[in-house]
């Protein structure tokens, strides 16, 4: 039996969250709904802007993969971190807000510089748009990989975002072949539109021949595809995952567990920051599979939980919450 259910790599970011007005991502010429990579003086320009027109709503640790994995350990499963810390003050932080639940690290090897950063604007429609400086994640690479942790996983689990960086590629790389040769499966999350739109070619090279199971959104999923349908799409899918979860807002989701399709129902909620509703998905899906329940379950469960973060500020959920969402789903069957 593996030691963890899930071996997570991805950048280990502080989220700052703030309420914006539309107009503002057109007086500061900043394309909505992705996320854009910004150098520190530009991030730091903007934070300022920020903070004087509309003071911080909420600061959590953020970062996609730490988001999954910390959902997936508070609903009991054991999960990995491989990720990158500076010892600053900004990495103390993300740090405590990790969490100690079923969660190990690579972090007791932190580093010189300035652990990443990441702005996010949340605009009147509940999108999130981020500008983030990554800091020493930038440089993530094969130092920060523990395979022996990563050979004694159900799953590896690979951020989409990290295909920006070119020594973050090689890890994913050697990862993929471990997990292969260790009969482990792989996860990859497409992460942003913005990945699949202007990394396309780093995202099928992460993808390499295929992988265990893909999760994505409806847009990510057309724009990888090169479709303008999502029936199109998911038969492109079909080529380079074994297994998918294609998410849908409040519309719920589509999964594909290999051999049929499950449509997963959405919830009715006021949506007011979509901002770690995919990761929160993502989590919770993984813990579900990795606990013996089929797709049909996990689906109910993650969607059940992305729908309750999305009525509140900040990337996750409370510890409880996990607790009796996951009890009511297993109740109702």
């Amino acid at each position: 039996m593996a030691k963890y259910h899930v071996y997570g790599v991805g950048n280990a970011l502080v989220d700052k969250e703030f309420e914006v007005k539309d107009e503002f991502f057109i007086e500061n010429d900043i394309e909505k709904g992705i996320m854009t990579l910004v150098e520190h003086d530009q991030q730091d320009l903007l934070l300022r802007d920020l903070t004087d027109k509309y003071g911080v709503k909420k600061q959590a640790g953020g970062g996609s993969a730490g988001n999954t994995l910390y959902a997936l350990s508070q609903f009991g499963g054991e999960a990995f971190f491989a990720c990158k810390v500076a010892n600053d003050e900004t990495g103390d932080y993300y740090l405590e807000q990790l969490g100690h639940h079923n969660i190990d690290t690579n972090v007791s090897r932190r580093v010189e510089g300035t652990s990443g950063r990441c702005l996010v604007m949340i605009s009147p429609d509940a999108d999130r748009t981020m500008f983030t400086y990554l800091g020493v994640s930038a440089d993530i690479s094969l130092q920060e990989m523990d395979f022996d942790a990563a050979k004694n996983s159900e799953y590896i689990y690979i951020e989409g975002y990290l295909v920006t960086s070119p020594s973050a590629r090689k890890a994913i790389t050697e990862l993929r072949d471990l997990a292969k040769e260790n009969n482990v499966k792989v996860a990859l999350t497409f992460s942003d539109p913005a990945m699949v739109e202007y990394f396309k070619d780093e995202v099928n090279e992460a993808i390499g021949e295929g992988v265990d199971l893909l999760f994505c959104n409806e847009k990510e999923a057309m724009l990888w595809a090169g479709t303008d349908t999502l029936e199109a799409a998911c038969e492109v899918m079909k080529t380079k995952a074994k297994q998918f979860v294609i998410t849908r807002g409040p519309d719920g989701a589509l999964a594909y567990d290999g051999k049929d399709f499950i449509t997963i129902a959405g919830h009715k909620v006021k949506a007011i920051n979509t901002n770690g509703a995919g990761d929160l998905f993502a989590g919770a899906f993984l813990y579900a599979i990795t606990a013996g329940h089929d797709f049909a379950l996990a689906g109910k469960l993650a969607s059940r939980a992305s729908a309750q973060v999305v009525t509140q500020y900040g990337p996750r959920l409370d510890g409880p919450d996990h607790e009796k969402i996951l009890g009511e789903i297993l109740a109702e069957g």
